[in-house]
């Protein structure tokens, strides 16, 4: 198999003049752009890097980061890109972790950098950095006269890690080698149906697997790779026009920003056919505002991980809402008993429990960086342990209903966020909506719906919603807050362990045409509508 540097040669050779990467005023063709990856493969060098090496970055979507990214393919460096957000002690963190023998970081991550306590000792590389605070300048780098490079990492070398998003413990690295990305890579065209000169809007980060997974997708196909930094619902609409954008591949939270901006209506998106989406759920109402906003040919959900790219995939995501589909062109894909020790002992159709995936297959990962205990946690019997809870329908398809701690046990019974979410995105008033567990002494725990407005509504409005769209009584929410935003993450990922702790903002006062904002418990009397059918005498 093709190792990603002789991947990208084909590729150069294939469309030499072809149109490869946008960033503002960079437009570089294939031959362009390899020209320029072989400056910095020479650079890299010359810094004393050798195959095997970890280069961490600290970069947004720019094109000096997706050249880095291509150059340590090349030189056989294993690339570990970080968000750049990241705190002085989360680069520490990564710093140290992996050994890291360089750092590439940009402006916007010079005050962490400056604080940072090790990036002093390792060859710090500035991406539009003044002064000294860098020993390397990226622009010198990149223009230094070098032979064009040579492919020197094999398939089975590793390629880059990424860092999972850490929330009760450190964050663990994933490393991955060359042939589990191009596998991932090739498997995404298929997928997603792409075709020759496909463009893309290269927004999803690249310290993020779907912005990874853009990058090289498009690089398969003699695709055009166009940058956005960071997410900006205008600036989005103004590239999609601008450039014809082809395809998008976003999260939801993404796509929602998109369609509910005020020039969206104005914009042209006609050129966009292929809508994908993962990384989190997508509700049933912005399913369908996507599928009339954008006609599109395909729509996709993809169901995966940093660990396994692709599990299932869902080719018409908007004929079955909800569904993630089927298990993917290189996956196999069971449900287990929630609590299960064993692959084999597995849930009965329609029956809620753990997903679990091949771990032999093309595109997975082969365990953590240093993490043997999270090894023994998700790796067992050959089979990658998901932590998301899902079942399969009657007709075979997976739908993922949240994560094993995220769910809800209300008076005995499993209650799924994801159902109660995509019931009350369907009101027209309902711009966002999280639903999450909170402690009750009585039912030990009581669904509770965060919701933010798009329009004036009551929680007894929503109520009745829920009861007219056959929501069962014990998955109704007990308590209805409104609120100012839905807490998320930097890629869009929604975060309900703040809604849990409290962290969060209420909606100010007179916000929605008087309504009240504080939190509104639904009675009834008794409490009967909220004793799970098991229950009841």
């Amino acid at each position: 198999m093709f190792d990603l540097g002789t991947s990208f040669l084909a590729s150069v050779a294939r469309d030499p003049d072809a149109l490869a990467i946008v960033d503002g005023d960079v437009r570089l063709s294939y031959s362009q752009w390899l020209g320029r990856i072989s400056s910095l493969v020479a650079a890299l060098d010359g810094i004393g890097l050798k195959a095997g090496d970890h280069v961490v970055t600290v970069l947004q979507n720019r094109w000096e980061a997706a050249s880095l990214h291509w150059a340590c393919q090349f030189a056989g460096l294993t690339i570990v890109p970080i968000n750049w957000r990241a705190k002085p002690d989360e680069i520490d963190f990564v710093i140290e972790n992996c050994n890291a023998r360089a750092i590439a970081f940009e402006a916007v991550a010079g005050q962490s950098m400056a604080e940072s306590r090790l990036a002093p000792s390792i060859p710090r590389i500035g991406v539009g950095v003044q002064g000294g605070e860098a020993e390397l300048a990226f622009a010198e780098m990149a223009a230094m006269p070098a032979p064009i490079a040579t492919a020197r990492a094999s398939a089975d070398a590793w390629s880059l890690m990424l860092y999972t998003s850490g929330t009760t413990a450190k964050p663990k690295g994933v490393p991955r080698r060359h042939r589990a990305e191009r596998m991932a890579g090739v498997a995404h065209v298929a997928q997603n149906l792409y075709g020759h000169d496909e463009r893309t809007l290269g927004v999803m980060p690249l310290y993020h697997t779907m912005g990874v997974r853009s990058l090289i997708a498009m690089s398969l196909i003699g695709g055009v790779f166009v940058c956005l930094p960071r997410f900006d619902a205008g600036q989005a609409l103004t590239l999609i026009e601008a450039e014809a954008i082809t395809n998008l591949y976003l999260v939801p939270t993404l796509y929602h920003d998109l369609v509910h901006h005020p020039r969206f209506v104005e914009t042209n998106v006609s050129s966009v056919r292929k809508l994908g989406f993962a990384g989190a759920p997508m509700t049933d109402g912005l399913l369908g505002k996507l599928t009339d906003a954008f006609s599109p040919e395909l729509f996709v959900n993809h169901y995966g991980s940093s660990e396994i790219y692709t599990f299932t995939i869902n080719q018409k995501a908007a004929g079955k809402p909800g569904s993630a589909g089927r298990a993917g062109l290189n996956q196999l894909i069971r449900v287990v008993k929630l609590g299960a020790a064993s692959a084999r002992d597995l849930a009965a159709p329609n029956e809620e429990g753990e997903i679990i995936a091949l771990a032999t297959s093309d595109e997975a990962f082969e365990g953590y960086w240093k993490r043997p205990e999270a090894d023994a946690k998700s790796l067992r019997d050959g089979w990658y342990f998901t932590g998301d809870t899902g079942f399969f329908d009657a007709d075979g398809d997976l739908y993922v209903s949240g994560r094993v701690d995220d769910m809800i046990i209300t008076g005995g019974e499993n209650v799924s966020p994801v159902e109660i979410e995509s019931c009350l995105s369907l009101h027209p008033a309902v711009s966002e909506v999280a639903v999450v567990g909170l402690p009750d002494e009585r039912w030990g725990k009581i669904v509770v719906a965060f919701v933010r407005r798009a329009g004036p509504v009551t929680a007894d409005e929503l109520d009745q919603h829920c009861r007219m769209t056959g929501l069962t009584n014990f998955k109704r929410p007990r308590r209805f807050e409104f609120i100012q935003a839905i807490p998320k993450s930097p890629v869009g990922k929604l975060l309900r362990r703040q809604l849990v702790s409290g962290d969060y903002e209420r909606e100010q006062p007179g916000h929605s045409a008087g309504i009240p904002s504080s939190p509104v418990t639904i009675e009834s009397q008794p409490d009967e509508r909220y004793i799970p059918d098991s229950l009841r005498i």
